[in-house]
């Protein structure tokens, strides 16, 4: 008499257990967004073939790297960041890529990085700006920036919310943060192009959200605190990139927010409206700020469309 009733109480606790194992994968895999994808293979847009079949400038042309860890290349092999891929392919390049990077154009290019992991744009301002050589009229400046990533995001919300580190900042108190990063950032583009007499041109990164729209950080898997005005103040924070390129002739906005967006935690749930079906996967390194090798492919390709459509323009 007793043996069926055992039998279906443990038939229903087997259940039980695979419903509960079934509800936390999926409460990992959606609330936390832990299975994050990479793929392999190339990254990103194309980029077409014609442009390299011929140098872009004879000119001495000084590609400056200026800004924090996205431009110095903190989670990449040597090599494979996105500013060393703008210089040289590497060896095992991907076969649509072969031949297309800057010393195919620049017969006579230098390259100089002052990106410094870790900086924000006060630093940039302070310790970068300054240790830009002035160079000769004859040198273009051809000039790759990343620069106000780390203002939001330093100490994580758990340290002191200030200027130069905002994560956890309430609208209100972010407002005058805000304000100075476009005045800074304006007098820095100044900077630079006063140390290039010959012109330069600067192809300006706005930042991205490795949230996919959702603004949810603590699901990051960094048991990072909840920071519900992140995507305000992220955007707030982008547009001031947007007016300093718009206001400058010489400076080109390259949309690394448009570009990584459906490749943050949320890379594969195909019902937000971000999914990427043709390439759903996580382009971020382990630290959540900086890009992974399939991110840094994608990344130099944005960097070489925008200069593409400025290369046209040149007199060599």
């Amino acid at each position: 008499m007793t043996a069926a009733p055992s039998r279906r109480r443990a038939a229903w606790v087997v259940s039980a257990s695979l419903a509960a194992v079934a509800i936390a994968g999926l409460t990992l895999r959606t609330g936390l967004a832990a299975y994050r994808p990479i793929g392999s293979g190339p990254a990103g847009p194309a980029v077409p073939d014609a442009p390299f079949s011929r140098p872009w400038s004879v000119r001495p042309v000084l590609v400056l790297g200026l800004g924090d860890s996205v431009t110095a290349g903190l989670g990449a092999d040597p090599g494979y960041a996105y500013f060393a891929r703008l210089l040289d392919n590497p060896a095992d390049e991907y076969p649509d890529m072969r031949g297309k990077c800057l010393r195919r154009v620049f017969p006579h290019l230098r390259p100089l990085n002052l990106a410094v992991s870790g900086t924000t744009s006060l630093q940039h301002e302070a310790d970068q700006i300054p240790r830009i050589p002035r160079q000769e009229p004859e040198v273009l400046g051809w000039v790759v920036m990343t620069s106000g990533g780390n203002d939001l995001i330093h100490h994580y919300g758990r340290g002191p919310i200030e200027e130069g580190g905002m994560y956890g900042a309430a609208w209100p108190q972010a407002q005058p943060w805000i304000a100075r990063y476009e005045e800074r950032l304006g007098a820095m583009l100044d900077a630079v192009d006063g140390r290039f007499p010959g012109g330069c041109h600067v192809f300006l990164a706005n930042i991205y959200d490795p949230t996919d729209g959702v603004g949810d950080l603590q699901h990051a898997g960094a048991m990072l605190p909840r920071w519900p005005e992140c995507l305000r103040i992220l955007e707030a924070y982008n547009a001031p990139i947007r007016r300093c390129a718009a206001a400058r002739d010489n400076v080109h906005l390259v949309d690394m927010r448009g570009l990584f967006m459906g490749h943050g935690i949320h890379c594969s749930e195909p019902w937000r409206p971000t999914y990427r079906r043709e390439d759903p996967t996580y382009w971020y390194f382990d630290n959540l700020e900086d890009p992974n090798h399939r991110g840094y492919d994608a990344l130099r390709r944005a960097f070489l469309l925008e200069m593409i459509g400025v290369a046209q323009t040149l007199d060599g």
